[in-house]
């Protein structure tokens, strides 16, 4: 990621962030109150994400609902200072939390999370498995998958450890299942 060419000056709340207008063509997020762009994921991380999505769809619990790409306010900062807010390829938050936004408008919140999912693509692979581990971490975010698809499909699951942030399990392949933060049952594989 780098600075857009139009940043505004000097830090933004998340407040200023949301009321920026939107642009389709710009993928931008939030970090320590500096706006910053990447580019648009490739094809296969595309794919890969509605495949992803696909599959959890039909395991969810009904109280569950997953976003793809959507704008999250981690709430790591104190209204009107920098903010923190990611755009992670697809998040699990509750059904009442999708129906507060579709309502009332605004972002995402940290602490409506239950899953945090993202997807490496070339040039993401430090930001997803060290800055946003650490970032999602400190907001309090249960549960943090990180998928790399270079090769074999591998899934990296981590939950939240106390003080000590997550804490990573090894990354599996083939089958992936687990019962926390829900049943759930991925068949790797065939995301790719």
């Amino acid at each position: 990621m780098s600075a857009l060419p139009f940043q505004p000056p000097g830090l933004l709340t998340v407040a200023e962030y949301t009321a920026l207008p939107e642009d389709a063509e710009i993928r931008y997020e939030l970090e320590e109150g500096v706006l910053v762009m990447s580019p648009s994921p490739i094809t296969k991380h595309q794919k890969c994400l509605f495949r992803l999505g696909v599959q959890l769809e039909r395991q969810l619990p009904e109280h569950l609902d997953f976003v793809l790409d959507n704008d999250l306010d981690l709430q790591l900062d104190e209204p009107g200072q920098p903010g923190f807010v990611r755009r992670p390829d697809l998040v699990v938050v509750t059904r009442a939390a999708v129906d507060r936004v579709e309502r009332d408008g605004g972002l995402l919140r940290a602490s409506e999370v239950v899953l945090v999912i993202e997807v490496i693509s070339p040039g993401s692979r430090r930001r997803d498995t060290v800055t946003k581990h650490g970032e999602y971490a400190d907001a309090d975010i249960p549960h943090y998958w990180i998928l790399d698809i270079d090769g074999c499909p591998a899934l990296t699951a981590c939950h939240r450890a106390g003080e000590f942030g997550y804490a990573d399990a090894s990354p599996a392949t083939g089958m992936f299942t687990t019962d926390a933060p829900f049943p759930v049952q991925l068949d790797l594989e065939a995301l790719t």
